[in-house]
């Protein structure tokens, strides 16, 4: 009997220090309770609470994150920044791009009801082009702002590979708040007569499509290119035209030759 008692108090003892370990929580607020807390006493008087809830301060962050996942951004590319952007001996017009790019950062909240509420860095392929309108979106997603990333060969590849998702997908790109195409009609077939490679004409009508319903909604989009406006105005005039007039208040033109490309020096 004795030795049954010792047993049974052994186990005893070990669930009681199990049962005592405290829960770890993610929020120290809530406890993890989908982000809500009770609001605080409201005076002195006995009993005088209030019935209603509040966000907790974990909510935000938890919608950050939420949006985060869903921008298609890769953990590499949520690295980059604009102050972790160089500028130190690099040419004039990549410096105007960063300063671009800090500004529409800066003033997205006044801009993004207007018009002119877009950006595009167009030119010089290894000036940072990328980077720099990946900085403008992991700053708008910290601010709480959903941005989808859509990468131009990637992502039609993408598209060919699921014809039967074409629509669900286009939608998204279509309603997002901020959509980044990045590289916009890179690559493509050799033209015959010009030497110069162009899309194909279903990349084209899908990217009409895209952006012509955000021209028309008024809804901000980042663009990067190797090409300029005319480039983008001899695939179609109009897209050329809506990018153009979306973009002109924050855009930047990519000159030069082999000093622009970081990459190489």
């Amino acid at each position: 009997m004795e030795a049954i008692r010792r047993r049974a108090n052994s186990h005893s003892s070990t669930s009681v220090a199990d049962a005592v370990e405290p829960k770890q929580y993610r929020c120290k607020h809530c406890k993890d309770e989908l982000g809500w807390i009770k609001r605080v006493k409201l005076s002195d008087k006995p009993f005088d609470y209030s019935d209603n809830w509040e966000d907790c301060p974990c909510t935000k962050d938890r919608a950050i994150e939420r949006l985060m996942k869903s921008s298609q951004i890769t953990e590499k590319f949520r690295q980059k920044t604009l102050s972790n952007f160089t500028t130190a001996g690099r040419p004039e017009l990549v410096k105007e791009s960063h300063q671009a790019a800090v500004e529409y950062a800066e003033a997205y909240t006044a801009i993004k009801d207007t018009p002119q509420n877009s950006m595009a860095l167009l030119g010089k392929s290894g000036a940072g082009k990328t980077h720099l309108l990946m900085g403008v979106s992991n700053n708008l997603l910290k601010k709480g702002v959903g941005v989808l990333y859509f990468p131009y060969i990637e992502g039609f590849s993408e598209l060919k590979d699921n014809l039967n998702t074409v629509g669900t997908r286009l939608q998204q790109l279509k309603q997002v708040e901020v959509l980044f195409i990045d590289d916009l009609f890179k690559g493509g077939k050799k033209d015959p007569h010009t030497g110069i490679k162009m899309p194909s004409d279903w990349e084209v009508e899908k990217m009409i499509e895209v952006i012509n319903h955000r021209y028309l909604e008024q809804k901000p989009t980042l663009v990067s290119s190797e090409r300029d406006i005319a480039d983008l105005c001899d695939i179609d005039e109009a897209l050329g035209g809506r990018i153009h007039e979306m973009c002109k208040d924050y855009m930047v033109i990519i000159t030069g030759g082999l000093e622009m490309n970081y990459r190489l020096q």
